[in-house]
């Protein structure tokens, strides 16, 4: 039942700390020189082969996932469980990586997120991946962007996020905000 406590409980514990504390961060304190703010230029738009690239590493980098406990082994935490967002659709349960986020780079390499799908059996399958940078780490004008997708605000948890449907087909785009095919009915 530790296990439990750890992939329940803990996780909250560790958000509710850290929303606390990141207002905090975001003001005039400088960053460490590998914590720069992201800006806009590190999001050009890159050539078709590149970005066709940068989605293979994203899949690459991600595979070891479809087994969560190498997630949770690698520093991933739940954020929240599956929801179906109003006037959105489904999400999938979202476990971020804290230092990725704080980071505030982003880069295929290592994604902030992971999004999973509950199954029946009670296990999680893994369905997308998520870029996310903190709104006090972001000095650009307008949104983050990536690939030519624009960033979402996600005000209930102070991000500008990216959802990335690589495990899971998506009718609605690779970059939507929410999945019609991912189900917190566990399928």
């Amino acid at each position: 039942m530790n296990r439990t406590m750890s992939r329940t409980t803990r996780p909250f514990l560790v958000i509710i700390a850290a929303a606390a504390l990141l207002p905090g961060c975001a003001g005039e304190a400088p960053l460490a020189p590998d914590q720069r703010p992201a800006s806009e230029a590190q999001f050009a738009k890159l050539p078709p082969t590149q970005a066709n690239d940068a989605i293979a590493t994203l899949r690459r980098v991600t595979a070891r996932y479809h087994d969560i406990d190498v997630a949770f082994a690698d520093g991933f935490v739940l954020l929240h469980p599956c929801e179906d967002r109003p006037g959105e659709g489904p999400v999938g349960s979202v476990y971020v990586h804290f230092g990725r986020l704080l980071d505030g780079i982003i880069d295929p390499e290592t994604p902030d997120a992971l999004i999973y799908e509950p199954t029946r059996n009670g296990h999680e399958r893994l369905v997308g991946a998520e870029f996310a940078i903190p709104y006090g780490l972001w000095s650009g004008q307008s949104p983050p962007e990536f690939l030519g997708a624009v960033f979402q605000p996600e005000n209930e948890f102070g991000v500008w996020a990216l959802h990335v449907w690589i495990w899971r087909n998506n009718p609605e785009g690779l970059f939507a905000e929410a999945n019609p095919h991912v189900s917190c009915g566990a399928e």
